[in-house]
């Protein structure tokens, strides 16, 4: 089964190319401009594709990011800190980004006579995502199934959309995904800081998952006291 893997260049899904890899079905990866406030993710994403050895595809969908707005993620929006289990973390949601990026995705992989594309979703995203949930997986393929018809037969692979983030970490170690060539921090400094939403989920999937963690974070104990906060 050849599959396109969506790539963002975050830990979850630099961990799903290396598990596609290491199955052996593996054919290319994609990742999405979409106007994102900053692009450090890309470059691990395309440094990925190089690593593996598959063709790279970068899709500009700048023009239909700049009309999304009111995300922390595209506009000038604070990104707050915390934990992604809080109400805080809605500040984060691009409108409709999985679906939009699917679609596209899909296209490609039909184009170029691909098997699956592959979807680095997680359980962790479902209270936040509404596009990260198993129900909109399950109509997604269903979708394209009607949409494709006739035409091409690709599969939607979700993997992880029932696993924790420290489910991935285990899994991602398993394929030897070198985690520290990764970025997750949605505020694109130097290096990660350690606050926000998805510094905060990282940290603690690396000490649920009991697998060291490499990543340099500007402050790299506020992850407990937010899980702690979380927990009160």
């Amino acid at each position: 089964m050849k599959t396109l893997v969506v790539c963002s260049g975050g830990l979850d899904s630099v961990s799903l190319a290396h598990k596609c890899a290491g199955e052996g079905h593996l054919a290319a990866l994609v990742s999405f401009d979409y106007g994102q406030r900053h692009k450090r993710e890309i470059s691990f994403a395309r440094e990925a594709a190089e690593r593996l050895r598959v063709p790279f595809h970068l899709v500009d969908i700048g023009a239909i990011g700049a009309v999304l707005t009111g995300s922390a993620l595209t506009d000038d929006v604070a990104v707050p800190d915390g934990h992604y289990a809080e109400e805080t973390m809605k500040a984060t949601v691009v409108p409709n980004r999985n679906a939009i990026m699917l679609t596209v995705a899909f296209g490609l992989a039909a184009a170029q006579k691909l098997d699956a594309v592959a979807l680095a979703v997680h359980g962790g995203d479902h209270f936040i995502y509404p596009d990260c949930r198993p129900g909109f997986i399950d109509a997604f393929r269903a979708m394209q199934a009607a949409a494709l018809d006739g035409y091409a037969s690709v599969a939607l692979s979700a993997p992880f959309v029932e696993s924790t983030k420290a489910d991935i970490v285990v899994e991602g170690a398993r394929f030897d995904t070198p985690f520290a060539r990764t970025w997750s921090c949605y505020r694109g400094g130097e290096v990660h800081c350690g606050r926000c939403g998805t510094c905060v989920e990282r940290r603690e999937a690396f000490h649920l998952a009991g697998v060291e963690d490499p990543t340099v974070y500007a402050d790299p104990e506020f992850w407990q006291a937010a899980v702690a906060g979380r927990a009160s």
